[in-house]
């Protein structure tokens, strides 16, 4: 039984104006890694390397026990990304026929049409009238109508309402219960890997942060309140970045019973995860 589903060893990548890596990320068997980072830090480039669209500069990319550059392995991840592409012309039982013939056997035509009716898409209009939201849902209906052993998600929440999206997660959350299935999804709306991620993995201007069980991490990071000249009393290292105000200063800090024991009269509140990416860009501003 595998234990990794998938990992970037060492990689990098390196573009005219944007470099990834070296970069060490694991997506451990049978869980749901999210993956944060502003636009341009390099989501989209490591989920490219890991399923094998682009190939690495340097380093070494595992993929279900395999390379990514193996059809057979390939054949078996689902893979959606924001600007997938279908031909407007098509509908979605033309894209049903067109992926049955590229998956052969591990194609699931009933899956893939009781998706399609779960995700309310309009089987007889064609694509180009489709909103991005619906070629999204379409996107995700072709993605797991092959029984994938691995899901790579980017942005695939993006353009979905609210009772959708919450569907969407049920159904990730269903996928990984027999542990022999794993997601590993980038989202900008962190409230939905709050909700599901087991581990949050944070890429930041191409270097990978921190890769962190979420429930640890939610515990480990904290807002601190309270008056600058206070700040001194803290241990080295525990303060990230502290935005300073007309009342007072705010503090993300790395350890809050650290910070409690330091400042044991001052408010400090968890940190949730938009407020961990904001203090580091805010730093990274100075």
């Amino acid at each position: 039984m595998l234990t990794t589903a998938a990992a970037l060893r060492g990689a990098t990548k390196h573009y005219k104006t944007f470099a990834l890596g070296p970069v060490d990320l694991a997506v451990p068997a049978g869980s749901i890694l999210g993956l944060i980072g502003e636009n341009g830090a390099g989501k989209t480039t490591a989920l490219k390397l890991l399923c094998g669209a682009i190939r690495p500069a340097g380093g070494s990319v595992e993929l279900l026990g395999g390379s990514p550059a193996d059809p057979a392995i390939r054949a078996r991840i689902g893979v959606v990304f924001e600007d997938a592409y279908f031909p407007d012309c098509f509908n979605a039982a033309c894209v049903g026929k067109s992926m049955a013939g590229i998956f052969g056997k591990r194609w699931d035509t009933a899956k893939f049409d009781a998706l399609v009716r779960r995700f309310e898409l309009d089987g007889s209009k064609k694509i180009k009238e489709y909103s991005r939201g619906m070629r999204m849902k379409l996107s995700l209906a072709t993605a797991l109508a092959h029984d994938p052993e691995l899901l790579i998600l980017d942005e695939a929440t993006a353009g979905l309402d609210p009772v959708v999206r919450g569907e969407l997660l049920d159904l990730l959350l269903d996928f990984i219960q027999d542990e022999q299935h794993s997601v590993l999804m980038s989202s900008h709306i962190t409230s939905d890997l709050e909700q599901v991620a087991d581990a949050i993995a944070y890429l930041h201007h191409g270097q990978l942060l921190f890769c962190e069980n979420k429930d640890d991490l939610l515990q480990e990071y904290g807002l601190l309140r309270c008056a600058e000249t206070d700040l001194a009393r803290l241990p080295e290292g525990c303060a990230i970045y502290t935005r300073r105000g007309a009342f007072g200063c705010e503090t993300l800090v790395k350890d809050r019973t650290a910070a409690h024991t330091a400042l044991p009269d001052a408010v400090c509140d968890s940190a949730s995860i938009d407020d961990i990416m904001r203090f580091y860009s805010g730093r990274d501003a100075q």
